[in-house]
């Protein structure tokens, strides 16, 4: 592979955004993507996956090249230079890279790879939390597999076509995808491919969404012509779902805190031709109070740490802080108490998150059930998703019945 400096200059501006101004990865590679109108694929995917694996692996590699942040400019080329190397990149002549020490940078990568901090370059703190609560063989598995990149699954739209349709369709556009067992509408791409270019995304024929988060909606048993209330509802994914696995019929009504969350999910109806989806935003207590003991079914896919989709969101790991996991837990135990209310009497309800942490899971459920308000409740069934065993995110789900 020949390293083409216009690229290169792309991946070092991005990471800068990221490391240091601390903007979102995937917004960063969008606005990289768009620099250049002369780029193909091979040059796009490129830029796009450099940047996530320098992202991913950003404490492996600084300390290889031993650099501390804020990283400077020349910082961000050692980094990069280690990234080249370990991939059997040979570097250019270029004054970045004068006095690369490639054999030094192998025999560092081979000590730190021992140490599983570094390995999968995770900071301490994530590494104890994990340790602590999957212990060492579930969490050294795991948090491998969220370090490598993630398949693009789409979730066939049954209110317009079908799996097999829509299968036929992408292969006329040079898109082939397979089937997934146990995941009735998902398509898998055997090679990645911008999607959202294609006639059948235009015509509102599918949507991206991970295979373990399409099980979400199927485990809330709906049936047409039910009112469902979706709590975080945020851009829409599993709304959608809902409203399809309804066949359009009853209603569905989608809340979330932010307005522009709900103003995508809007254009994301139109574009799947659902008309059942109300959508409000929760700007006070009202709305909520207004559909107590409405529900027949609600779905809470709470806010949470994100630890089940890093493969998605690597930078997230970076973001991350102890504390915003302590009061991201007592935002979880409230939305809980708080909106289980709306579910009526023989009706049910979904705590969904995609975190691997059992604090945010099952124990947030076990919590719920003692409290005032859960004594009202029964669980069901619930089904936690590894990344490692099911090689999509990692889920948690459980459903729950009022008596």
């Amino acid at each position: 592979m020949r390293l083409h400096r216009n690229l290169c200059f792309a991946v070092i501006d991005g990471l800068h955004k990221i490391f240091n101004e601390n903007e979102y990865a995937d917004k960063v590679v969008q606005q990289l993507l768009r620099r250049d109108k002369r780029w193909g694929s091979r040059d796009r995917g490129f830029i796009a996956e450099t940047v996530y694996e320098i992202v991913r692996y950003k404490r492996l590699y600084s300390e290889i090249a031993d650099v501390k942040e804020p990283f400077d400019r020349d910082n961000l080329w050692r980094i990069f230079a280690v990234w080249a190397t370990l991939k059997g990149i040979k570097l250019p002549d270029w004054k970045y890279f004068t006095d690369t020490p490639s054999r030094k940078i192998k025999g560092r990568f081979d000590e730190l790879s021992k140490i599983r901090k570094y390995r999968e370059s995770i900071p301490d703190w994530i590494d104890e939390l994990g340790l602590n609560e999957l212990g060492e063989a579930e969490w050294t598995k795991e948090i491998e597999k969220q370090n490598e990149q993630a398949d693009v699954i789409l979730r066939v739209n049954t209110l317009k076509t079908n799996k097999k349709d829509l299968q036929l369709k992408l292969q006329s556009e040079d898109i082939e995808t397979e089937f997934l067992p146990d995941h009735p509408s998902a398509l898998k791409l055997k090679e990645r491919a911008n999607v959202f270019k294609t006639e059948a995304f235009k015509n509102g024929w599918f949507e991206v969404q991970d295979a373990s988060s399409q099980l979400v909606a199927d485990f809330l048993d709906v049936k047409p012509g039910m009112k469902v209330v979706d709590v975080c509802a945020g851009a829409g994914g599993k709304t959608l779902h809902l409203a399809a696995l309804m066949e359009n019929k009853g209603q569905v009504i989608a809340m979330d805190i932010y307005e522009s969350k709900l103003k995508k999910l809007k254009i994301r109806a139109r574009r799947n031709g659902v008309h059942n989806i109300e959508m409000k935003v929760i700007d006070s207590t009202k709305p909520i109070k207004k559909l107590y003991g409405k529900a027949d079914r609600l779905l809470i896919d709470a806010p949470c740490s994100g630890l089940g989709v890093l493969r998605r969101n690597p930078d997230a790991k970076w973001k991350l802080e102890p504390e915003f996991i302590e009061n991201i837990k007592k935002t979880q135990s409230e939305v809980l108490e708080q909106y289980s209310k709306m579910v009526k009497s023989g009706g049910k309800m979904v705590y969904a998150t995609c975190s691997v942490l059992p604090s945010e899971n099952q124990e947030q459920v076990e919590k719920f059930l003692t409290s005032e308000a859960g004594k009202e409740f029964n669980l069901i069934k619930d089904k936690k998703i590894l990344a490692h065993k099911s090689g999509f995110d990692g889920f948690y789900m459980a459903l729950l019945e009022k008596k």
